[in-house]
């Protein structure tokens, strides 16, 4: 994920977290604070779950599947290497 796309999806994110039609993303951003992660770990898994939608619907060419979205938005906290996908991303 490059680091633009990142930040439209991080602000795609914040604007859920305020939203009332997508209280689960909130729901989901509560539980991973009260897990210890901290506030910018949080949004970032809520930002992988997004992107793995969105890459979804290039591949099959399909509609926004909030189904879909919350249901990885449930599995979440995963193991995310943050650091290595950064260093991929500039070579």
């Amino acid at each position: 994920m490059t680091p633009e796309f990142r930040a439209d999806l991080l602000l795609a994110v914040d604007q859920q977290l305020l939203s009332p039609e997508t209280p689960y993303v909130a729901k989901t951003y509560q539980r991973l604070l009260a897990l210890g992660l901290d506030e910018a770990a949080a949004k970032y898994q809520i930002v992988y779950c997004l992107c793995e939608e969105m890459e979804q619907i290039l591949k099959t060419h399909r509609s926004f599947s909030e189904k879909s979205y919350r249901a990885a938005l449930k599995n979440l906290p995963i193991a995310l290497d943050i650091e290595n996908e950064e260093n991929e991303n500039q070579v």
